[in-house]
Order: structure tokens, then sequence, then C-alpha cells
């Protein structure tokens, strides 16, 4: 079987080049809205979001909110936040939050007082016989939003007639089903507005090209040179690694140096402090055993196996239980996915780090982009967070991802120039920035990258 046969190999891009209207055009951005993000399966929150009966979020994009309630111990519903009677939104997001959230087994219209119970029925209208009996049930619930879950996440869709969920993410939930995401919890999640359009925000975390000349300091563990494959709507990356050490283009890499044991500690101290995420306590207590438990003479490929083994024994200990899974899938899943049009998940046996980015309003230079750092945890130990809104800068998200947004406004601005004349990302490593706009330009009718002869 050969490589673009086998599940989740992926397909190398081709060069080419990407136009900038997707990124500046405000006429593009209005056109999304009904092209992209009302066709599209969209990531709003986190099973654990909604925990009891009668716990809602609300998920805003463009002109739509969307109510996402959990209607019965092993249901969630979703329905439009719009009022049937005159159009006011039932629920408001708090002015400075990412989203409303809370606790109601009744929505009451604050315009009128119609209410409505979780699965979207109206329960009360005023004054209801001076409709004549023209106020029937299908003419006062609420619009009905398609909803799903996978891997934790729920997931929206605004289509009434779109695919299901599982089919849309294929084969990014079957190469990433092993990993068990559903089993993470939040451990910080953050979001910001910023000063760039959704897709220069997304494109700065879908590749590792730009590691050396961004993080320059992370080059003292070894070299980032990566992959990027297109698998189907979808996209992965990943970590070139040596023979013998595939497991090395996962997320939970060594250090590279002298000695792999001391340098692998070092990176894994280095990360928690720079980013505070992609690591964990017990992976950097099992990276600072290995010294005294493993021989000078180890190679790396033992460094790497025994470090893994290490540190799911400790965790072990603990109550956390990491998934089993083959090298080879690890292998093949890279180090993050991208989930079209809007979601990173930078996957790991024992953590994830997961971004998301939407448009802030028709502004093509406006987004609003989210971090969210996800962990296995000991049952009921799980920390209590909510969605902090931060600034871009190193205070509020560290100095590594604020590295990255020092690019993301400048890069928005760059490609306003009159004399610039479009994208041209590295094949091999930025081939998931091609992969994007490849289907983007499938659902918004132009924009399709042009192959470089």
């Amino acid at each position: 079987m050969s490589e673009q046969q086998t599940p989740g190999a992926g397909e190398r891009m081709e060069p080419s080049i990407i136009p900038v209207e997707a990124y500046i055009s405000e006429e593009y951005v209005h056109r999304e809205r009904d092209n992209l993000w009302r066709k599209v399966w969209l990531q709003a929150g986190r099973v654990e979001d909604i925990p009891e009966v009668g716990n809602y979020i609300t998920y805003d994009i463009l002109d739509d909110s969307v109510l996402i309630v959990r209607s019965g111990p092993d249901e969630i519903r979703a329905h439009a936040n719009v009022c049937t009677h005159r159009g006011r939104r039932l629920v408001d997001t708090p002015a400075g939050c990412r989203n409303a959230k809370g606790k109601q087994h009744k929505f009451v219209c604050g315009f009128h007082g119609w209410s409505f119970n979780p699965d979207g029925k109206c329960a009360f209208i005023l004054a209801k016989e001076e409709w004549q009996d023209t106020l029937t049930d299908e003419r006062t619930q609420l619009a009905k939003v398609n909803v799903d879950t996978w891997g934790g996440f729920i997931w929206i869709n605004l289509d009434p007639n779109c695919e299901p969920l599982r089919d849309y993410l294929e084969p990014a939930a079957s190469m990433l089903d092993p990993f068990q995401l559903e089993n993470m919890r939040y451990k910080w999640r953050k979001f910001v507005e910023f000063d760039c359009n959704w897709k220069v925000a997304l494109e700065a975390f879908d590749e590792t090209y730009h590691i050396m000349a961004t993080h320059p300091e992370f080059m003292a563990f070894g070299a980032h040179k990566g992959w990027a494959k297109a698998q189907g709507k979808h996209s992965n990356i990943g970590y070139d690694a040596p023979e013998g050490e595939e497991e090395n283009q996962g997320k939970l890499r060594l250090g590279a140096g002298g000695d792999p044991r001391v340098a692998t500690a070092e990176m894994q101290k280095f990360i928690r402090e720079t980013v505070n995420a992609v690591t964990t306590d017990t992976l950097i207590d099992a990276a600072e055993r290995l010294v005294d438990e493993l021989p000078e003479t180890a190679t790396p490929g033992e460094v790497l196996k025994y470090w893994h083994e290490r540190a799911r024994g400790l965790d072990a200990e603990r109550g956390v239980f990491w998934p089993e899974v083959p090298s080879d899938h690890v292998a093949r899943s890279g180090t993050a996915w991208q989930l079209f049009p809007n979601a990173q998940i930078g996957h790991a046996v024992n953590n994830a780090l997961c971004y998301t980015a939407r448009p802030s309003g028709y502004n093509p230079n406006k987004c609003i982009f989210e971090v969210a750092a996800l962990e296995l945890f000991p049952a009921g130990q799980e920390p209590a967070t909510e969605w902090v809104r931060g600034e871009p800068c190193a205070e509020d998200f560290g100095p590594v991802i604020n590295q990255d947004f020092s690019n993301m406004a400048a890069v928005q601005a760059g490609m306003r120039n009159g004399l610039y004349r479009g994208n041209i990302p590295n094949p091999k490593a930025e081939g998931a920035v091609i992969s994007l706009h490849r289907n983007l330009a499938k659902y918004m009718g132009s924009g399709q990258p042009e192959k470089i002869d």
C-alpha cells in the first residue's frame, strides 16, 4: 500500500501562491458568513462546560448566536439564541466575556417574557389566546441547530442539511481517537481580540517552518524541521525524526545535545516556564530522573522509551492513566491536526494544546483567538477554570506564544501592501496553509491556490 493510500498518510502539497483576498477583503468576510460559517462544523466548547441538566453556554459567530444546553443527563441540544416572538437574543454575552454561561431550566426573553424549555419548546406566551390559535408549537419553538460531540468537544453546525460530524472530521477523528482527548480537562484557557484576520492567526501555529526565526531559543534543543500533509478537509503537521526515533515526531520529544538525558530535562522545564503547556509536572519529574536512572551510554531511542515509560508509571501511581497508542500511529499522527476551518488540536498521550480563531465582526483585520491547554488529571482533581480575556503579551500568554503574536499584526499589515503578490508557503513544512486555502476555495468560490510552475 502506498503512503497516499495508507489511512492518515495524507497528501504532500505542491508549490503554490495564495491570493490575499481571503485575508484583507471586507467583501470576502461578508461572504464567509453564508458560504463558510453557516455550512461547517464549529468547535463551540467542551462537554464538561455543561455537566448538569440546565447548564448552558453560548457561541457567537458574526451575526449568529447559538444557545447550547444540557437538556438531559445524556442529551445536549443547541438552538438559535433568539426569541421567536420579536427576535431578541434570549441570552446576552456579558461584555468582555468569551461567551455566556449559567444554569437555567427556563430561558425567559427579557423583552416580553416568552419562555422556553431546554429542549427549545415555548413554555409560556403572555395573552397567547390573542393570536387566535395560530401560535403552534412548530411556529414558536426555538430554531434547531445541529449539535454533536467528539473528543470531549461540543460541535455545532448551522446548516440543517449538514453531513454527520464524524464524517466531516475524518480522517482526523480516527487518527486522534486513540489519544482519548475526551478524558482530558482544561488546565487553562484564554482568548484575545487581535489585529489580524482569523486565518493569519491560525496559520501562525499550523507549521514548524517559523521556529528557527521566531523561536530561536528552541534550536538549542535540536532541529525542528517539519512536515505538513493535507488530510481531506483537514491537515496535520509533525517533525522529521532520525530513523529509529519515529516517535520523536510526536509531541513528547527528546531534547537534542551531547547528552539527551540532560537536554530532555532542560527542554521540558523550559517549555513549562515559557508555554505552561505541551508538558506536565510528571513528564518533567521523569525527565529529571534520567541522569540518575540511565547510563551515559544510553542511546536517544533508549532515553525516549525509558522517559515515556517512567512518566507513564509515575502518572499511574497518582491515578492518571495514559492511553496505549502504538508508536507507528504516534509517528503518523504527528504533533497537531488542523480541523477545517478554524481549529487546531496539538495532541499527545497526556496533554493537548488547542487553538481556535474566528472573525471579530466584519473587519477583515480583526479576529478572536483562543488558546486552551488540556491535560489528564486524577479524577476529581481537575482545576476549576474559566475563559480569561487576555492581551497579546508575554504576561498573559507566556513568551513563546507572544513571539507568535509579534508576527501576526505585522503579517496582516504587510498583506495590505498594494505591491504584495500573495503568499508562497513552503510546500513541505507549510502545506497545511495551502490545504486550508484549497478547501476554503471550495466553499467560497474564489482564492484557489495557484500552482507555481
